[in-house]
């Protein structure tokens, strides 16, 4: 089996990993202003303005792949229904629901996308006040962890929670991922808050039926986690947690956001503890524990005219380094791949060193018209994938058309992903 086939069978459909970016162009440059919005949110404004309990879309997309390899092109569907849910039952108690199903080619981690069914209960949950300042939450609930943008260490329930991957946007991976069954509590305070949870161990491996609920791929452990945060001044935000899973070590964390003026926002993200490498994880080597670290750290800075820009800095000590990633990469390609696979379904860096870049720009010189674009180069091996997307909102609707390429040497980071470029035209319709 040559090189392409091999990475094929076991990575095809991968391209929408997590740690992505893009450059865009533009002539978005406009005047310097002290009042413009810090945080203008990456995501695409809810077409929906009627305040509700409830959020229904239906969701329908077209691709052309262009492949690595020689391989075939391809010509995709996909058809996605997403609903979500956040109803106050009676006075304390509040239910928060979210399901997403997905037919047509679904694309996944797995394996090769094909005419499928695939059914992600993101998130079901009943939360209680107990008292007007303490929260209990119960059920299946996704904690989206993080001040970062391409990549975030902290964000620990991340991994193998994916079901299916319609885009490599990275809020976009966050959003549609499964959540984890735990028991949360949170207390509030003035400008700060503390919260507890554990998640337990329900079962042993992941199900990829398509209608599963998929139990043993986010609870195959027992994790558990503090989370405490105060607000030091109106410029400084620090958040700290502890995280532990079975059998590891304690590990730490710290997300941490201050101003440097009214346009411009400086963000830190830190995780780090004893632990081994992702090569251990992934059952390539022995056990290396070791004190290892992942960081990411950026600034954003948004202009008058709702433009912003994001850089960011991110390492992985757990990924590889130069000279192992070279190692790998001229070893026999089953360890390549597992390695690979292994990566993508923990949605964490492979290899050590990595930079992103991204831009975004509402109301794009026409009303209702949203640009995005972000890159993510891989510092190892000179790699990189590049993500643009134009998206147009109506009252109840909204029509995208995206552009991915993923580019580098045959068994880099992003050169061996099998889609070379993709072009996803979508329609998406609130009811």
């Amino acid at each position: 089996m040559d090189i392409g086939h091999a990475i094929l069978c076991r990575m095809r459909q991968t391209c929408g990993l997590g740690l992505l970016f893009l450059v865009v162009a533009g002539k978005a440059l406009a005047q310097d202003s002290e009042a413009a919005a810090l945080g203008l949110a990456d995501t695409a404004p809810v077409a929906s303005a009627v305040s509700r309990s409830w959020r229904l879309y239906v969701e329908e997309a077209l691709e052309q792949v262009d492949m690595h390899f020689g391989l075939a092109d391809e010509r995709l569907h996909r058809s996605t229904l997403d609903l979500q849910i956040d109803k106050t039952l009676e006075p304390g108690w509040r239910l928060v629901f979210a399901d997403r199903l997905d037919l047509g080619d679904v694309p996944n981690f797995a394996g090769v996308a094909s005419t499928n069914q695939v059914n992600t209960l993101k998130e079901a949950y009943v939360s209680w006040a107990a008292q007007t300042n303490v929260l209990l939450d119960a059920g299946r609930i996704n904690p989206r962890l993080g001040v970062a943008t391409g990549y975030n260490p902290t964000d620990v329930f991340r991994d193998d929670a994916l079901r299916s991957v319609d885009s490599s946007d990275p809020v976009s991976l966050r959003e549609n991922r499964m959540g984890s069954v735990m028991l949360r509590g949170q207390t509030l305070w003035v400008g700060g808050s503390l919260t507890a949870l554990i998640s337990p161990k329900l079962a042993e491996q992941p199900n990829s039926a398509g209608y599963s609920l998929d139990i043993g791929a986010t609870n195959h452990e027992l994790r558990w986690m503090l989370v405490g945060s105060e607000q030091l001044s109106e410029s400084i935000n620090p958040q700290l947690l502890i995280w532990g899973d079975q059998g590891g070590a304690p590990q730490i964390g710290l997300n941490l956001t201050g101003l440097l003026s009214d346009a411009a926002v400086a963000y830190l993200e830190y995780f780090g503890g004893r632990s081994p490498s992702l090569a251990a994880e992934a059952m390539l080597r022995g056990n290396d524990t070791a004190y290892r670290s992942r960081l990411a750290g950026g600034i954003t800075y948004t202009f008058a005219n709702k433009l912003s820009w994001t850089a960011e800095y991110e390492f992985s000590g757990a990924g590889m380094n130069k000279e192992q990633w070279q190692l790998l990469q001229r070893g026999p390609v089953d360890m390549y791949v597992a390695y690979r696979e292994f990566g993508f379904n923990a949605q964490d860096m492979v290899t050590r060193r990595a930079a992103f870049v991204s831009a975004s720009w509402q109301d794009a010189g026409v009303r209702n018209l949203d640009l995005q674009a972000w890159t993510k180069f891989d510092l190892i091996d000179d790699s990189r994938l590049i993500w643009l997307e134009a998206r147009y909102h109506w009252t109840r609707a909204e029509a995208a058309v995206q552009r991915q390429v993923n580019a580098g040497a045959t068994l880099s980071d992003y050169g061996a992903l099998p889609q070379a470029r993709v072009w996803t035209v979508l329609f998406r319709y609130y009811f």
